[in-house]
C-alpha cells in the first residue's frame, strides 16, 4: 500500500466545507505548510543527509500562535521528491541538523532565547535523546542564547559551531554577543564538559558609520584558506545591504577577537541569515543569500527577501554573484529565506523558509513564512549571470 503524504492526509481528514490550500504554484517541493491564519510561521529550516542517503529536514514555528519551543522533523527516501513527518520535538528551537560519526544531531536552543541544547538520534530522526542535564545534552544552562541553522564544521580534530547569547545591553541586534563552541571529534557531544566556548563578543552601534549598524547574529563556522577558524556573521545594516563580520577564533577555541576597522567585508545579502560552505572541487566558498537587486532596494535590506542568489569567493573577502536561483517580483508577501543547503555531486540541495501564494491568502508577510520547500540547484558550479531585469538600473 502506498503511504499517504502528510499534506494529502490532512486533505482527506479536513471537513469538506473548510478551504483547502492550493500549493501548485509554490516553487520546489513543499515539505510543510502552515497557513497564515494559524499565526504559526515556519522558521529555521535545516537539512542533513544520513549515511544511507535519506534526507532529513527540520523547522520550528514562530509567531503569536506558537509556543516558540517546537521543532518538527521530516524525512525523504527519494532524494527530496516527497517528504514524511517523522518527529515533533518539544523544547527545541533555532536548531541545526548534522551527521557526526553516523549519528544524527540537532543543536540549538530549548526555546526562544532559551538554554543551549543538543540531541542525538540513532534511528534517523524518529526518536531523540532528552537534554535534561549536563551529561545528556544541556550544554549552556541558565541564560538567554540565540542561533540559527548554521554550519557545523570539523577542523583540526574538533567540531565547531557558532552561537550567540542575548545578554548584551540594548534591544534586538545590539544585544547579541558572538562566540564559538567546539569539542573534540571523538568526544561525547551530549556531555557539556566536552565543549569549549570562547569569550562572548558584543558589538558597537558606532561601527560602520555612516552606515547604520544594528548588530550581528547567526554566525557561520568557516575555515579560512590559511587554515584558521573564523565566525562569519550576518550584519544588520541599513540602508546599505551588503556586509558580514569576520570574528577571529584562536587555535585552541578559547578566544574570539574582532577589529571593526578590518574585519567587516562586503557580502551580497549579508543583512539576512546565510550559510557558507567550502567546495574542495573549485577551491571556493559558496553561499545562497538574499541579495537585494538595485530595483528592489528600498532601504530596508533586512526585510527584502524575494531574491535568492548564488555567490562565491576564493578568499572569503571578495564575493561574486554567480546566479539568481529563485525570485519573485513582490517583496511584501514573497520570500525565499534562511535557506540551509548541502553539496551533492554537481548539485546543491536546499531547504527554504518560503513565503508564497497558497490559495488561502498567502503568507502573513514575507518574513512570516507559510511554507517549507525543498529545491535542487543542478550544476551550480556552471551557473553564471544575472537576469537583465535584476541588474543595475
Amino acid at each position: 500500500m502506498t503511504p499517504i503524504a502528510p499534506l494529502a492526509l490532512l486533505a482527506l481528514l479536513a471537513p469538506s466545507d473548510d478551504p483547502m490550500p492550493d500549493l501548485s504554484n509554490v516553487p520546489g517541493v513543499v515539505i510543510d505548510h502552515s497557513p497564515a491564519s494559524s499565526r504559526q510561521y515556519i522558521g529555521s529550516p535545516s537539512l542533513a543527509v544520513l549515511p544511507d542517503g535519506t534526507y532529513v529536514a527540520s523547522h520550528d514555528f514562530f509567531g503569536p500562535g506558537s509556543s516558540k519551543d517546537v521543532t518538527v522533523v521530516f524525512a525523504s527516501k527519494d532524494r527530496g521528491e516527497s517528504w514524511e513527518q517523522i518527529a515533533t520535538i518539544k523544547g527545541q528551537w533555532w536548531s541545526t541538523l548534522f551527521v557526526h560519526r553516523d549519528a544524527l544531531y540537532l543543536m540549538g536552543t530549548s526555546r526562544e532565547y532559551g538554554e543551549g541544547v543538543i540531541r542525538r538520534s540513532t534511528d534517523g530522526g524518529t526518536t531523540w535523546t532528552e537534554p535534561v542535564d549536563s551529561s545528556s545534552g544541556l550544554l549552556l544552562p541558565g541564560k538567554k542564547y540565540h542561533c540559527a541553522p548554521v554550519p557545523v564544521v570539523e577542523h583540526d580534530g574538533r567540531i565547531w559551531r557558532a552561537m550567540e547569547d542575548a545578554e548584551g545591553p540594548g534591544g534586538w541586534g545590539v544585544h547579541f554577543r558572538a562566540f564559538m563552541m567546539s569539542a573534540p571529534v571523538d568526544a561525547d557531544l551530549l556531555n557539556a564538559a566536552s565543549w569549549t566556548s570562547t569569550n562572548r563578543l558584543g558589538s558597537d552601534l558606532s561601527w560602520l558609520a555612516p552606515v547604520t549598524f544594528g548588530g550581528w547574529l547567526e554566525g557561520n563556522a568557516v575555515v579560512t584558506p590559511e587554515g584558521e577558524m573564523v565566525d562569519i556573521l550576518r550584519v544588520d545594516s541599513k540602508p546599505d545591504p551588503g556586509y558580514a563580520a569576520v570574528v577571529r577564533i584562536s587555535e585552541d577555541g578559547q578566544a574570539a577577537s574582532f577589529d571593526p576597522d578590518s574585519d567587516f567585508i562586503r557580502f551580497p545579502g549579508g543583512a539576512k541569515k546565510f550559510t557558507i560552505r567550502y567546495d574542495p572541487k573549485t577551491e571556493a566558498y559558496w553561499s545562497l543569500t538574499n541579495w537585494v537587486p538595485p530595483r528592489f532596494d528600498l532601504g530596508q535590506p533586512g526585510r527584502t527577501r524575494n531574491t535568492l542568489a548564488l555567490i562565491a569567493s576564493t578568499n572569503l573577502k571578495d564575493w561574486e554573484i554567480r546566479a539568481v536561483v529563485l525570485h519573485h517580483p513582490d517583496v511584501t508577501k514573497h520570500a525565499f529565506q534562511y535557506v540551509d543547503w548541502l553539496f551533492e555531486g554537481d548539485d546543491l540541495i536546499v531547504v527554504s523558509r518560503t513565503a508564497f501564494d497558497d490559495g488561502l491568502g498567502g503568507a502573513h508577510n514575507a518574513h512570516d513564512a507559510n511554507v517549507m520547500t525543498f529545491h535542487r540547484i543542478e550544476g551550480f558550479r556552471t551557473l553564471d549571470g544575472i537576469p537583465d531585469d535584476l541588474g543595475d538600473d
